[in-house]
C-alpha cells in the first residue's frame, strides 16, 4: 500500500511540473504564432531568388567595372 501512496505522488508531482512548464512557455509566447512557420516556408525560394538577382547584378557591376578600369 505504501507503494501505491508513493506512486501517487511522484505522478502528482511530474503532473504539477509539466504544467508549470506549459504555464511558463505559455506566458514567453511560446505557443502564440502556429501559423506562420508553415506559410514562411513557403516564400523562402522567392527570397533565395532575390538574393540570386541581386548576387547576379553585383557580378554583373563588378565585371563592367573591371572592364572599364582595362580600358
Amino acid at each position: 500500500m505504501d507503494i501505491l501512496y508513493l506512486m501517487i505522488i511522484c505522478s502528482v508531482s511530474l503532473a504539477v511540473i509539466f504544467l508549470i512548464i506549459f504555464i511558463i512557455g505559455a506566458k514567453n509566447g511560446q505557443f502564440e504564432d502556429d501559423e506562420s512557420p508553415a506559410v514562411r516556408m513557403l516564400f523562402d525560394s522567392e527570397i533565395q531568388k532575390e538574393k540570386d538577382q541581386e548576387k547576379k547584378q553585383t557580378e554583373d557591376e563588378i565585371e563592367e567595372d573591371e572592364k572599364i578600369d582595362k580600358k
